[in-house]
């Protein structure tokens, strides 16, 4: 193999993992953003007064 290509799985097995473990960690960073999105507006909103 040349230096510049990262060594393949050897199965499928392996590649599906890697693959899954891929979009896993994607979907946790979308995740952890929209939580920080919802929580920033929340935040400054609690010290204003409501009802008057």
């Amino acid at each position: 193999m040349s230096p510049n290509n990262p060594p393949k799985p050897q199965n499928s097995a392996q590649a599906r993992e890697a693959r899954l473990k891929a979009a896993l960690k994607a979907n946790m960073g979308r995740r952890k953003q929209q939580a920080r999105a919802r929580k920033s507006p929340d935040e400054t909103g609690k010290n204003e007064t409501k009802g008057q």
